[in-house]
Parts: C-alpha cells; sequence; structure tokens
C-alpha cells in the first residue's frame, strides 16, 4: 500500500476523524491505549500533510491544536458532555487545518 502523496492529501477530514476516531474506539473497546493509536496515526497522517502544504512552524501549531484539543476535551466533557465536547474540538481542529492547509492547495 502506498500513501497519497502528501501535498495531495485534504487534512480536516482526517483531523476531525482522528479526534473522534480515537474518542469511538477508546469508549467502544474499553482500551483506551486503542483510541491514543487511532489519534497518533490520523495526527501523523495529517501532520506529514501539513509540512508539505504549510510548512514546519504552521505544522508544528496544527499539530499542538490538535493534541490540545485532544487534552482539552476532557475537562471541556465535564462542562457540556463527552460528544459535544469531543465534536466541538474535533471542528476547531479541522476548521484549522481547512484555513492553514487545505484552502491553499
Amino acid at each position: 500500500m502506498q500513501l497519497r502523496d502528501a501535498a495531495d492529501v485534504t487534512t480536516a477530514p482526517i483531523a476531525a476523524l482522528g479526534l473522534v476516531g480515537g474518542y469511538v474506539a477508546a469508549r467502544e473497546t474499553g482500551i483506551r491505549p486503542l483510541g491514543g493509536v487511532v489519534l497518533g496515526l490520523a495526527g501523523a497522517y495529517a501532520g506529514r500533510s501539513w509540512v508539505a502544504k504549510a510548512g514546519g512552524p504552521a505544522a508544528a501549531g496544527l499539530a499542538a491544536l490538535y493534541l490540545g484539543g485532544f487534552g482539552a476535551s476532557h475537562p471541556l466533557a465535564k462542562r457540556i458532555g463527552a460528544w459535544p465536547s469531543v465534536l466541538a474540538v474535533a471542528a476547531v481542529s479541522a476548521a484549522a487545518s481547512w484555513v492553514v492547509a487545505d484552502r491553499r492547495h
């Protein structure tokens, strides 16, 4: 299996799916590290495209937002619920990915 060229990958849905998919994997299996694997794989795949499309500093910022969203979703879930929290941080990460990396290409 060969990966698509990094510059041709639309990262917004990957970022959103990494956060949502990681949550679903952890919740449905009861294996929290599995959620981390899903989160990490999606983040790595999006990250290679962020670098190719927007450069290193922008990719670092998007990665920080992606991982920060994961961290922020936990305390946010105590206020608004798990699903709304996960969907909110996924939407923010996807929107940032679109604005910074995807819309130009």
